[in-house]
Order: C-alpha cells, then structure tokens, then sequence
C-alpha cells in the first residue's frame, strides 16, 4: 500500500533531483552525432568538398559528422525539407547549393518549405564562377559577336543547362532579357549530358562551372567567352568577366552554404559557424577549392542570411521577367 509518505517523498526527490529530459538539455552541443544532408547525388565537383567538411567538424566538435545524400524534387527540395521538418536542435542540418534556397523557390510552388521562415542560415563554405561557353563551330569569339550572331539568326542559337530553373537555365533567360536576343533553351537532366551534346555541337552555347567546362576548354574543344563573375579567373586569365564584356549585371556564382531548421538555438549556429570559418581558414582548403576553381566564402550567420535575400530578389526578378514556372 502506498502510504502518503511516500508519496511526498517521490515528489520531493522529483523537484530537487533534475529530470532525465532537464539532463540532456543540460548537456553541451553537441553531445551526439550530427547528420549532414546534401540534397543532390554522391558524386560531382563538390563531393570532395562535403566530405572533408564532414571529417574536419568531426574533429573540431568531437562528435561524428556524417553526410546523407537526400536527391530528388526540384532542384534539390526533398532533402532541403526533410531538414526544415528536422528537429532544430542542431543535430541535423543541410549543405545547399543555390537550388534548394534561391532558384526553386522562385520556380516552383508548394515546395513545402519557406526558404525564410523554414531555415537558419549558418556558414557560407564557397562560391564558383559561372562560366559562358559555346561550341567552337560557332561564329563567336565574345559576348558581342555571339549576340550580333544571334540578333542575325534569331532562334538558331541553342542553349543547354542541367534542368528547367537551373541556375544555368536563368543565367541564359537573364542574358535574354538583358540583350533582347532570341536563343532556344535545351534543358537536359544533369550536366554531365548537357556538356556532352554541347561538345558534339548539338546545342552551341552553355552557362556552367569552372570544374566541368574548364577541361574542355583547355584542350580547345570549347571556346570561353566570359567569366560571370567580378573577377578574372586565375585558370582563365585571357577570358574577360561580363563586367568587362559590357554586362554588368550577367553575373551569377555557383555557392554553397551550411543551414540548420529555424529555431535552432543561436548558441549552436554560433558554435557551428565558428568551427567552419576556422576550416575555410586552412591552406590545405583553399588549395582543395583552388583545385575546383573555387574560393572559401568566410563571414557570419548574418552575412550569409543577407547573401541570400539578394540572391533571391535577383533570381525572382529573372523568374517573373522571363515568365518561367512550374507547378
């Protein structure tokens, strides 16, 4: 029988002894293994990149990083929402390319998060220079031969990308709208297939990365004609950015950035910013972006939020203009 007694004495050992849920909470970040989600499939430039991340937090933080591959959606959103439905307790977090955050969702609708409201943004890692290509069987050395051609020959020039509302895809649409050329986007389903048929001269002219289209170009089977970007790249010094060539505004970088789900604790995206600023700082991770044609992209949780509402005004901006959408 239970007697009053002892009632009040398991009510007494309750308020001073502190719950097993109080002791958890108590304990420091991070206490448990942290799960990376990149929303794109293994592989490609960016692959070496995410792993070495993951293997140097788990040493700054003392606990196991691992990276979880979550492909699929528009332009990544299924592993971008299975982090913003995440717990935001800092354990599970997501490295976004422009995707996920500023193309699909200006793109698409009922993607079944808020690239606001649903994440807090922690750490930028990097950025890579967009660069414009073409086919070197067609009759442009420059951005202003290759839009006097089109103007001459309107719809003649196709352009591929890795997908319908792909950064690459709104770098040609903005490149449109700012010339008034008539050029025929060919989306393919990833970049690998769009260089391909670029290189065969199925189509004449692509926006891509440094890494896949730098290859080509030094063995002369592409033909660079402009750098998106302020700056001349150091692996293409002769190419001119589109700043020089007369466009200011054609610019566009392919980044990458480390977030967690909204309402993660301000002492853990603190925490975690801090810890990859110190990796970017390292000589043996510039020179591994170097390798990339990518630079470290230091700054603050804060910065990083900023970057991307500008990103995202630019490339909605494009979205409304050039009328694309997807339901």
């Amino acid at each position: 029988m239970i007697t009053r007694s002892v009632i009040l004495s398991a009510m007494a050992a309750t308020l001073l002894c502190p719950s097993a849920a109080g002791q958890v909470k108590a304990q420091p970040y991070p206490a448990r293994l942290i799960k990376l989600v990149v929303p794109n499939p293994p592989g490609g430039p960016s692959e070496i990149v995410i792993r070495t991340l993951a293997e140097r937090l788990s040493s700054s933080l003392g606990q196991s990083v691992i990276v979880e591959n979550r492909p699929g959606g528009a332009n990544g959103a299924i592993g971008a929402m299975s982090v913003a439905r995440a717990d935001p307790d800092g354990y599970t977090l997501l490295f976004s390319n422009p995707g996920p955050m500023v193309v699909a969702p200006a793109v698409y609708k009922n993607l079944g998060y808020d690239p606001v409201k649903s994440f807090a943004p922690i750490a930028t890692i990097f950025s890579s220079p967009q660069v414009l290509a073409v086919n070197p069987a067609l009759a442009a050395n420059t951005i202003e031969e290759l839009t006097a051609y089109a103007k001459h020959n309107p719809g003649k020039i196709n352009f591929a990308s890795p997908g319908y509302g792909s950064q690459p895809h709104l770098l040609g649409e903005m490149l449109k709208l700012i010339t008034g050329i008539d050029i025929v986007h060919v989306p393919y389903r990833s970049a690998a297939l769009a260089v391909t048929d670029l290189l065969a001269g199925q189509v004449q002219m692509e926006f891509e990365t440094m890494p896949l289209l730098l290859p080509h170009i030094e063995g002369g089977k592409l033909r660079a004609l402009a750098i998106a970007d302020a700056a001349r790249s150091p692996q293409l010094p002769e190419v001119p950015t589109t700043i020089e060539s007369g466009l200011p505004t054609l610019q566009a970088t392919f980044w990458s950035g480390v977030l967690a789900p909204a309402g993660t604790p301000r002492s853990v995206v603190d925490r975690l910013n801090a810890a990859i600023n110190e990796i970017l700082k390292s000589k043996e991770i510039a020179a591994m972006l170097a390798r990339l044609s990518a630079r470290p992209k230091i700054g603050s949780p804060q910065d990083f939020a900023a970057f991307l509402a500008t990103e995202s005004q630019k490339w909605t901006a494009v979205v409304n203009a050039a009328g694309i959408r997807a339901d």
